[in-house]
């Protein structure tokens, strides 16, 4: 993966310039104390990835982030943990805090290259799995393992077959849009299920599992269309 690394201090950039050399996963290809200068060269030279401190002078990286306007991964560092949600708001892939060892380091970077392979493969692999942003991590789960989504207000809880469910701060509209329209469906404002996974439906539930799920008066019609011999 290309990267390029951001931070006013010259010491965390030979830190990082350290760490990407002994792994063969980064290409770093420049280093930046401004946004500004940074800035310039990512218009003209895109990269898979940024090592981005949130604590610059001039602005800070979570507004650069925000300004970029370019489909790139995002790894955060700074020395200030009360900046990780937001980090993480933004779709971050990691979130560093300094100072932080290489085992951590490695750590974000095989996360990002996990994620960057399934970006660069996405088509080929969207029947198998998804990655959920949540707990400040990138979470893999098998599409297969699903047995229902659940909104939440601004959250869902994706249940999962034989382990604790995932707790995302993600809208149900974007979860919806993740998933194959063929093999998942929305029943309910706050309900998605699995078609494969349906053993029958009665009086506006359907019933699979242990699980009861309402039908929302808005959804049934196309869930009747949907599920119809």
């Amino acid at each position: 993966m290309t990267a390029i690394a951001i931070d006013d201090e010259p010491l965390a950039l030979a830190i990082i310039k350290a760490f990407c050399a002994r792994t063969d996963l980064i290409d770093l290809q420049k280093t930046f104390t401004e946004t500004g200068e940074a800035l310039k060269y990512l218009q003209k030279y895109p990269v898979d990835l940024l090592f981005l401190d949130v604590n610059m002078p001039a602005m800070s990286g979570l507004s650069f982030y925000k300004e970029l306007g370019q489909n790139v991964m995002v790894i955060f560092t700074t020395a200030y943990s009360q900046y990780a949600v937001e980090g993480f708001d933004l779709n971050a892939v990691d979130y560093l805090l300094k100072p932080f060892e290489y085992e951590r380091f490695v750590q974000a970077v095989d996360k990002a290259k996990e994620y960057h392979q399934y970006l660069q493969h996405k088509e080929d692999v969207h029947d198998k799995y998804l990655f959920i942003r949540a707990d400040y991590s990138l979470i893999k789960i098998l599409l297969n393992d699903i047995l229902f989504i659940e909104g939440l207000d601004n959250y869902l809880k994706v249940h999962i077959s034989n382990q604790r469910p995932v707790v995302a701060r993600m809208s149900m509209k974007a979860m919806a849009e993740k998933l194959p329209e063929r093999e998942f469906i929305r029943v309910h404002r706050s309900y998605i299920v699995p078609i494969s996974k349906v053993e029958s439906v009665r009086n506006k539930m359907i019933y699979f599992k242990r699980y009861e799920i309402p039908i929302g008066a808005s959804y049934a019609e196309q869930v009747q269309k949907l599920l119809q011999p």
